[in-house]
């Protein structure tokens, strides 16, 4: 059950709101910022997550908020939080959102339902790893073997 006040939730940029581009910023991922603003209208509060730093950072944050989507932290637990770009640290959250999740990026449409069931069915992106542009099908021991899928 998710508390009235919310979550705290990390996501990460390249891979999970655009596709892999780096240093580039890439195509938005289906459904990323309509999911970011539904879960915004929720009550969460969503942390940008993201290796990128310095200048990229800032496209990065300018890019989302030319699609209406403003963090309440970047690379921060908290907005007025002091860091330090040189010590590596982990983010206070209750939900990571990463396409390097075991597993791999689930869809926007997956992870809203995931948060909220009580919404009804969301059905605009599959649960679809091949879907992900960085995919690859790993061959088993006996695909080499007999050449099967």
């Amino acid at each position: 059950m998710i508390s009235d006040e919310g979550l705290t939730i990390a996501v990460d940029f390249d891979g999970t709101i655009v596709e892999h581009a780096y240093p580039k910023i890439g195509k938005e991922m289906l459904f990323a910022f309509d999911t970011l603003k539904a879960l915004q209208k929720k009550g969460h509060k969503l942390i940008l997550w993201t290796y990128r730093d310095g200048a990229l950072l800032d496209e990065a944050v300018k890019y989302c908020a030319s699609n209406g989507v403003e963090f309440y932290a970047v690379n921060m637990s908290y907005p007025e939080e002091k860091h330090d770009a040189s010590i590596s640290r982990k983010i206070n959250a209750d939900i990571f959102i990463d396409d390097r999740n075991i597993g791999g990026f689930l869809g926007w449409g997956e992870i809203y339902q995931m948060l909220h069931p009580e919404d009804g069915e969301v059905n605009h992106q599959f649960k679809n790893p091949e879907a992900h542009h960085n995919y690859k099908k790993k061959k088993t021991v006996f695909s080499k073997l007999f050449g099967s899928k």
